[in-house]
């Protein structure tokens, strides 16, 4: 594999060129806050916090009752994320092609 930027020969599993220190490879996609649509039990703010920070959903959600239950910074807090964070975007199937059928003409 060559560098797009300097045209030297760099290893096919790099990341960067050794020569010239840019990234070569694809950029990852990052995660994203969203609230998702299956799994949740509320609005899905809960959940949407554990998939991004790699956490067990039950300890968001017990975190985030015990903030709510000793003062009124985790309901406006909850309240604010449900507003703040954005749906996960609706996955659609892509439809079903119908099988070919001859067209007959009279």
């Amino acid at each position: 594999m060559y560098c797009n930027y300097c045209g030297k020969v760099i290893p096919d599993d790099a990341n960067l060129c050794a020569y010239c220190g840019k990234r070569v490879a694809g950029v990852v996609a990052r995660k994203r806050l969203v609230r998702p649509r299956v799994g949740r039990k509320a609005a899905g703010v809960c959940l949407g916090f554990a998939e991004y920070f790699d956490l067990d959903v039950t300890l968001v959600r017990i975190v985030w009752a015990v903030c709510s239950l000793f003062g009124l910074f985790g309901v406006v807090a909850y309240f604010a994320a449900w507003i703040v964070m954005p749906e996960e975007p609706l996955m659609l199937s892509a439809p079903a092609s119908a099988p070919d059928q001859a067209v007959k003409t009279s």
